[in-house]
């Protein structure tokens, strides 16, 4: 523990905390998680020993930059879930480029596959299914049979697809414009497939959620053909 003593004012605490955080978020989404203290704390107009004092390891700087800004992905979220009027989606959409600092720091802690990475992509899933559960409850989306796996589907889905749509953009290393164009080539293409649907029937669904029911497996160890004991008739 640090002593009372050398702590600051509560006020110019949080000020420092603020500009080490986002300069960390800035710095390592650019550069990578290779990026040192001492650089973070010149981008934030800090010393290096007060990163240390406030955060005490370069992992617990990286760890608060991992609350934030999943906590921020699942407070916007979570906003979107209590209206269905377009326009506060709208007024969302507009602010979208200013989400690339967030971002860039995304897609570099899943490349780097560490065990940090892991937990905050797991964190973003478990808050996935809390937002998603507050749309059941105010009308906006349909219930799920099995909320977890569907928040789980749509964080992995939505994560990937995002990092290929990076991979595949003219300038992937300007996140601001990657997520202007994302913004306007996929957001009615998901929105018709989240209102409309896919298939024009449930007959792959219902199969398959019979089988899951009797515990049949969808897929066979040896490669075998499985048609989950399910008649093709219906």
């Amino acid at each position: 523990m640090f002593s009372v003593l050398n702590m600051r004012s509560a006020s110019d605490d949080r000020t420092a905390v603020a500009r080490i955080r986002d300069a960390a978020i800035e710095q390592w989404g650019e550069h990578g998680f290779n990026v040192g203290l001492r650089s973070i704390a010149e981008s934030a107009g800090v010393s290096a020993a007060l990163v240390i004092h406030h955060f005490g390891s370069k992992d617990g700087l990286r760890k608060a930059c991992d609350h934030y800004i999943a906590e921020e992905i699942r407070t916007g979220k979570s906003a979107s879930m209590q209206t269905s009027d377009p326009a506060d989606w709208f007024r969302q959409m507009a602010e979208m480029e200013s989400y690339a600092p967030m971002m860039a720091y995304l897609v570099r802690s899943m490349q780097s596959g560490s065990e940090l990475a892991k937990m905050l992509w797991q964190r973003m899933i478990d808050n996935a299914e809390g937002y998603l559960e507050e749309g059941v409850q105010n009308g906006l989306l349909k219930p799920s049979r099995d909320p977890r796996a569907r928040a789980k589907f749509l964080g992995l889905t939505g994560g990937g697809g995002f990092f290929l749509y990076i991979q595949m953009h003219p300038t992937p290393t300007d996140l601001r414009a990657v997520l202007r164009d994302y913004g306007e080539e996929m957001v009615l293409p998901a929105l018709e497939l989240y209102t409309e649907g896919l298939m024009t029937d449930s007959t792959m669904y219902d199969a398959f959620l019979e089988a899951r029911e009797k515990g049949i497996p969808f897929t066979s160890d040896e490669g075998e053909h499985n048609d989950g004991g399910i008649s093709a008739t219906r």
